[in-house]
Formats: C-alpha cells, structure tokens, sequence
C-alpha cells in the first residue's frame, strides 16, 4: 500500500446571493436574529436550471485543472449529496457524463452533512487497495430545493454549493493520512426529508401539502448537543490513532451548521476560535458540500501553507459524523 496525495481542491458557489436582509421581505425574521442564533448573514442559491450535478461540475473541473488530470485519468467520481439530480440515477452518474469521464466509476454516498468526510473514507479504501488510482471525490448540494419557504426556523439556514478533490494514490504532500467515520440510526429521526422515498410514494397531492418534500427540523437543541459531542469525539480519535495533539493541528475545518456550534467544540477543545476556517456567514449550511467548500476554499486562498496538518470535523443527520486528517 502506498500514501495518498490530495492533487487538486476546487469549489463553486451560484452567483445568487440571498441575504436575510432579502428574507426579511417574506418572513417574519430579521437579520439580527439570524446572525445572533447561527452566525449566518448571506447564502447562495442555485438558478432555476442548475441541478446538483452543475454545481458539482464547477468545483470538479477546478479541481481537476489544479490536479493537472483529465476526465480519461479518473477511475471514480463518488459524490456526497442528500439533493441529487434525481432519485434515479445518481448525481455522480450525470457528473461523469457531463465530465465524460467514461473510464471512471461513478456512485453516490449519502451521509447527510457528514458526506464528505465519508465519501473521501471510501475514496481512501479504494485508493489504498490499489482498486483506484486517481478519484474525483465530491461534495455537492442544492438544498434552496427541499425548504419549506414559510418555515422561518429552519428555511434560512441552507445554501446551495459544491466542492471537490483529486485524491491519486502515491507518496509526498499534500496527502489525506486517515479518515474516521461513525453512525447512529437509532437516534437519526430528528432531520429528515420524508417524502419521495419508498415510505411516501407516489407522491400525491397530498403529500406535498403536507409538505413531507421538504426538509424537517426537530428538536434542534438536542441535536446540538449531540453534535458538539460527536464534534469533539470525531477529532480525538483521529488524532489519537495519529499520535497527535489538538496543538499539532494548524487548522480545524467544520461542518459549517451553527457559529454557536463551532465555538462549543472549541471551547471544549481549548482551541482558539482563529484555528477554525468559517464560512456559515456568507455560504449558510450546504449539507455535504460545506466541509469540502471551506477546506478548497482555504487552500484556494493560501490559507493553508506547506506543513500544515488540516481536521476535518463533521456532524450530519443520520445519525453520521466523521473527520479526516491531511498534511500539507
């Protein structure tokens, strides 16, 4: 078995931005309460004729231009999403024709938040086997799709976004050390997308009054608390297989659900805020996309310099969580 190495890291984010000054004219919120309950300012949405698939596209053809590979040099796509294109085929399916990466593999994972996280952990699996050598790994979501535009609580959280890397098995730096992932299906109920699934079909007038189509938020403060936990719990095993300490690590990139959230884990870290790549304020939560968005986006920005070891930490519904360990 060889090392893998991170070759290319790319990101896209619609050009729309819709800030909770703009929802402020439909909702009964204000851009106060927002920011001061989930750090959120602004997010982005996807136009009318974007699916996941097209932002996926973006951040993919970044990637692979940085990674100097073309769509021939892949042996898989795997996509992390909870908003594909369609239930069937997959989002990785569209991408790879869109790519026409013909060569290549393609299936979806879906792990909620968590999905990047799981998605580069399966990607490793190939990689270190020797079944893949070069894999496109992608986080992407268009979750301005399943609101409920009417639900204030829950509707201004989201955001639409995709990011991705190159992962190619061989040795030298960047490289992705270790990944960890975990999963709690008897305690996942509280965030959910009822509808169009095997429990809700066909999808009926009634069904969409109901509005089992869109997302659903329950007991949020529990799910915090448990997601703070798993935060931490996430970091600590992976660091401790690695024999590293909290003050090894140069960066901490999170799932990007709550500012709040972040500053838990960080405080029960004792790790100082400034070590945490943040982008909720202007990108909201993109499910599966918001990890794989902020890390692209650090190293895009020179954020990330030579030498640094980079966590990734994430928390999903499902229940899923998960983190992964890069040196650069």
């Amino acid at each position: 078995m060889s090392g893998i190495r991170l070759i290319g890291s790319g990101y896209y984010l619609p050009e729309k931005i819709l800030s909770n000054f703009d929802l402020e004219k439909s909702l009964d919120t204000t851009d106060e309460w927002i920011v001061k309950r989930t750090g959120i300012k602004e997010r982005r949405i996807a136009r009318a004729d974007q699916a996941t698939s097209d932002l996926a596209l973006e951040a993919s053809r970044m990637a692979m231009q940085k990674a100097g590979v073309g769509p021939d040099d892949l042996d898989m796509i795997i996509v992390a999403t909870v908003t594909p294109d369609m239930c069937c085929p997959s989002a990785a399916n569209f991408l790879q024709a869109k790519l026409r990466a013909m060569r290549a593999v393609s299936f979806d994972v879906t792990a909620a938040c968590s999905g990047f996280c799981f998605v580069l952990d399966v990607a490793r699996q190939y990689l270190l086997t020797g079944a893949a050598k070069t894999v496109l790994v992608v986080g992407a979501e268009v979750m301005s799709r399943v609101q409920d535009w009417t639900d204030r609580a829950n509707c201004v959280l989201w955001g639409d976004g995709s990011g991705a890397v190159v992962l190619q098995a061989g040795d030298g730096a960047p490289r992705l050390v270790d990944t960890y992932v975990g999963a709690d299906g008897f305690n996942g109920q509280d965030l959910q997308v009822p509808g169009g699934g095997s429990l809700t079909t066909p999808i009926s007038h009634e069904s969409v009054d109901a509005k089992k189509h869109t997302l659903r938020l329950f007991n949020a403060a529990n799910s915090m608390r448990i997601a703070v936990q798993q935060f931490v719990h996430s970091v600590d095993v992976i660091l401790g297989r690695n024999g590293l300490a909290y003050q090894d690590v140069a960066h901490f990139v999170p799932h990007q659900a709550n500012i709040r959230m972040i500053q838990q884990v960080a405080k029960r870290m004792d790790v100082d805020m400034e070590r945490f790549v943040i982008t909720i304020h202007k990108y909201a939560n993109i499910s599966a996309a918001s990890s794989a968005i902020a890390l692209a986006e650090a190293i895009d920005q020179g954020r990330i310099k030579p030498g640094d070891v980079v966590c990734l930490l994430v928390f999903g519904g499902g229940l899923t969580w998960g983190s992964a360990l890069f040196q650069f």
